[in-house]
């Protein structure tokens, strides 16, 4: 897959599958629309690709909201994107600008004269153009008007419930982490560098790696203890995550830390990769520090379990 950051640098003489949108967390829906913008373009010899935009439009139209996280880190979605067989991905700066955009400007600029459209294929919620005016019957009147074709994808769900982003934030920050996973049709993952922590968990037999975040803007989900698995340089180990404040300390600092199970190395500076499988418990404040190892102690065989490891 090629990733564009400029349009004007998109060149092809062979029709273009198009479909375009955030795609924050690439769930069941996404992949579902995906997947048939790929399937066509390869049966009509044509190229598929993703029109998405970045920064993320709330962050800048709602420049006071400070609430936003997303699912995915533009380098995330990149790689979902990619494993699902896309030609093309174009990541368009979003703007105040092309905020103000009309419909029927945007569509006869971008992806008509700029992409040579010859088919569009959308979700059942797409709005596009200025104030998100435009919508599904507009698209097929701008489709006969510029002569391309446009495609509505019917909504994924899951035991009668539609999949959205918004229901998989919710789902995460709720601690369902099997339910979010469902919607995602894989688990979800937290990318980062390792950096140095206070040592405290090797101090009781419990060496935890802590992770910067690859994205500041990165939903991380509610406070507790997590079964995962953890990707280092291609390699898989089980491992169980803690995402809080460890509040049987006294240095009572945000964190998110992994302990990898049957591990000791240095990999500071390092990525690594985390899946979250399940939530397995709140974060608790312990009275003392013998009660905490022998709580973590109780976290590692139920997570094993989970993992059966």
């Amino acid at each position: 897959m090629k990733v564009i950051h400029n349009i004007e640098d998109f060149k092809t003489d062979k029709p273009v599958w198009l479909t375009q949108g955030t795609f924050d967390g690439v769930h069941i829906g996404h992949q579902k629309i995906l997947k048939e913008v790929v399937s066509e373009a390869k049966e009509h010899n044509g190229l598929s690709v993703l029109l998405t935009f970045y920064p993320h439009p709330r962050l800048v139209l709602n420049t006071y909201d400070n609430n936003l996280k997303l699912l995915n880190s533009i380098e995330e979605k990149a790689r979902y994107i990619e494993q699902l067989g896309i030609d093309y991905m174009i990541i368009m700066p979003f703007t105040k600008e092309l905020s103000r955009m009309h419909a029927a400007e945007f569509v006869r600029n971008v992806l008509v004269e700029k992409l040579q459209l010859a088919k569009l294929i959308i979700g059942y919620d797409h709005r596009f153009g200025r104030n998100r005016e435009g919508g599904l019957e507009q698209m097929k009147t701008y489709a006969e008007t510029f002569g391309f074709s446009v495609e509505e994808i019917a909504a994924q769900d899951i035991e009668e419930s539609i999949v959205s982003s918004t229901k998989i934030r919710k789902a995460l920050l709720e601690g369902e982490i099997t339910t979010a996973n469902k919607y995602l049709g894989k688990p979800y993952a937290i990318v980062g560098k390792v950096v140095e922590g206070h040592k405290k968990g090797t101090e009781i037999g419990y060496p935890t790696a802590n992770i910067q975040l690859e994205s500041s803007y990165k939903l991380i989900p509610i406070y507790g203890v997590y079964a995962v698995w953890v990707y280092l340089e291609n390699k898989k180990f089980g491992g169980m995550l803690n995402i809080g404040l460890n509040p049987t300390f006294k240095e009572k600092d945000w964190s998110v830390e992994v302990h990898i199970f049957d591990f000791n190395e240095d990999i500071y500076n390092k990525q690594i990769r985390i899946e979250l499988i399940e939530h397995t418990r709140p974060e608790i404040k312990f009275e003392d520090i013998k009660e905490l190892i022998k709580q973590l102690g109780e976290d590692e065989r139920v997570i094993k379990e989970i993992l059966r490891l």
